[in-house]
């Protein structure tokens, strides 16, 4: 069993005025709002269809390519362009659908996969594989800038678990501040509020560095808002 040096461990987080510390860099903004920085974690939240899944690919668009897409800014460090982007619930059918709309919204070429986008689908493992491959691609994936998880309640059991929530959010913590790397999460809100889901929910939305609100806009189904 591995022994911890909790002594060695608090010494070592000790944090003095003499420190230079620089600001996180920012990796995506829409206007002059900063919405993500790297050792940071993020959160679109929303009800079912209302879009959050287009909003995070034109995200990951502007990321791709440097450009501003749906005034998305992205602009990710030569060091770490690369993303990766997991999907827990979709079929791989649908799942590529997303991949396809985000290549065509970069304008990219539809018959050469980007080099600096990994897109992995989720559906077939149960919770507690699915946490232990994204772990694991996280900490051996070069160049990692920006991680999406498409899903964030499909890495738990039990949404209402106090203990399984804070392990996830701690993980998202972790790998953000670790590998200095900015990982957004998506997340339904209940049916009858505008209230996050169970207790994860909850965390998340205390932990998180921005949350993303997505509806749709009551007066034109075929249009979405997001909000902060």
């Amino acid at each position: 069993m591995e022994t911890i040096n909790y002594n060695q461990l608090w010494k070592e987080s000790r944090l003095y005025i003499t420190d230079e510390l620089d600001f996180a860099p920012v990796i995506i903004k829409v206007d002059d709002s900063i919405i993500a920085t790297l050792g940071n974690f993020s959160s679109s939240v929303g009800k079912a269809k209302s879009r959050k899944t287009f909003n995070v690919s034109a995200m990951v668009s502007s990321a791709l390519i440097g450009k501003i897409i749906l005034s998305y800014s992205a602009s990710l460090p030569v060091e770490k362009r690369k993303i990766l982007y997991f999907d827990t619930e979709q079929s791989t059918y649908h799942c590529q659908k997303v991949l396809k709309r985000i290549i065509q919204t970069s304008e990219l070429n539809l018959k050469i996969h980007p080099e600096n986008l990994e897109f992995v689908s989720l559906r077939k493992f149960d919770p507690a594989t699915r946490l232990r491959i994204i772990e694991e691609a996280i900490s051996k994936t070069e160049r990692l800038g920006l991680v999406i998880i498409d899903g964030i309640r499909d890495l738990v059991y039990d949404i209402n678990s106090p203990k399984e929530s804070t392990e996830i959010t701690s993980k998202l913590l972790q790998w953000s501040e670790i590998y200095k790397i900015h990982v957004h999460v998506v997340l339904h809100l209940n049916k009858t509020d505008d209230n996050a889901r169970g207790h994860l929910g909850t965390e998340i939305l205390n932990k998180a560095e921005t949350v993303l609100q997505v509806v749709r806009d009551p007066a034109n189904p075929n249009i979405s808002i997001v909000k902060p």
